[in-house]
């Protein structure tokens, strides 16, 4: 079967041959994260002087100065070296997913008919860390493959009622199944459809480092000069987030930011991470990546959606026994905000997701805690 590598470049003066060496950005983060170019190279394994050299290169072709040197104090990125090494973290968090789906379209398409006749599952499913490294680690060996694109849960959902994927992952809180499970149960049939439970996982506040602007709990985004980024709507965590807003009473137009989505968790937390926002909301493990600070307020549970008699078909079949296996639970305990309480276990819609019951009212948001993501 035919293997590619789909990757994109930095083009300062598209058409002139400058594309950005990739080096640069580990170079500048080494800077970022050591303080020090002699540390930065030790980290990097190159030399002081190529290091010296490659950031000297490209600021004379981009007209500003990367990094800042301090006389006894080592080392800083310039105002303009931050912005560039957040701008790369962003296109990363963007479109890596995507790459990654494109990618193993392109090779199904190019592979002749019979070749590579390994088992595949296509899946369509609001964006999760787990999921993807499976997948990865999955792609680099001979045998069953998972076809996975990244997208909204009701969007995901929709896709299965269609007949465009086998498996559709979504997530839904505990404490606010009433209103999300009223969305999900429309694509949804009790007779025709189970769940398989993926993880759990731990959705909160993502903040910036230090939380300088001192946000306590979501009352705290609607203050003044508080910068929000949200996820795209259709997706579960905007579908939670709405909720968590109307549930205390705040309204989403007094937030700066409501309006700015992003399409990951991932996108989220390097958007804060790069200073364009204060605050968004998403999953432990995002804000973990970007060393954010975060305030945990609810537990949801990912499910991935199916056809009740895939079940008994052998790509499921062997889906189900991957998600039991050791290397998937060594995933899911290095993600942190990640259970294993539904994992590999399959449920009916209603035992899943609770029928509203009349004269019960909405569950109070879990009282904030704010932490270092770790």
């Amino acid at each position: 079967m035919i293997k590619l590598s789909l990757q994109y470049e930095w083009q300062p003066k598209p058409g002139k041959g400058t594309a950005l060496d990739a080096m640069l950005f580990q170079v500048l983060y080494a800077i970022h994260e050591t303080g020090s170019i002699a540390q930065a190279a030790r980290q990097v394994d190159m030399s002081y002087r190529y290091v010296w050299g490659l950031t000297g290169k490209w600021e004379k072709l981009l007209g500003k100065p990367l990094v800042a040197l301090h006389q006894g104090r080592g080392a800083t990125l310039t105002e303009f070296g931050r912005k560039l090494l957040w701008a790369q973290e962003l296109v990363q968090a963007r479109l890596t997913p995507d790459l990654e789906s494109v990618r193993q379209e392109i090779e199904r398409a190019l592979s002749h008919e019979g070749e590579g006749a390994s088992l595949r599952l296509s899946i369509c499913a609001s964006h999760d860390l787990a999921l993807a490294q499976l997948r990865d680690r999955l792609a680099q060996r001979t045998g069953f493959k998972l076809d996975v694109r990244f997208q909204g849960s009701l969007e995901s959902l929709a896709a299965l009622s269609k007949d465009q994927c086998a498996l559709a992952g979504f997530h839904i809180a505990e404490g606010l199944e009433q209103a999300a499970a009223a969305q999900f149960k429309q694509l949804l049939h009790p007779r025709r459809h189970r769940l398989i439970g993926l993880a759990t996982r731990t959705q909160g506040l993502m903040l910036a480092r230090g939380n300088p602007k001192k946000v306590a709990s979501l009352a705290d985004l609607a203050q003044p000069g508080v910068r929000f980024v949200n996820r795209q709507q259709g997706s579960g965590s905007r579908i939670e987030f709405d909720e968590l807003l109307s549930g205390a009473g705040i309204d989403a137009n007094a937030i700066e930011g409501y309006l700015n989505e992003e399409f990951t968790h991932l996108a989220v937390a390097a958007t804060i991470a790069g200073g364009r926002a204060d605050a968004g909301y998403g999953i432990k493990a995002a804000a973990a990546e970007y060393e954010l600070d975060y305030i945990p307020l609810l537990t949801e549970r990912y499910y991935l959606a199916c056809r009740r008699e895939a079940l008994a078909a052998s790509p499921l079949k062997e889906f189900l026994a991957l998600l039991g296996s050791d290397e998937f639970g060594d995933i899911l305990a290095a993600l942190p905000g990640y259970g294993n309480g539904i994992t590999g276990q399959v449920f009916e819609i209603g035992d899943a997701l609770p029928a509203a019951r009349p004269g019960v009212s909405k569950s109070a948001s879990p009282s904030p805690r704010r932490e270092r993501a770790q």
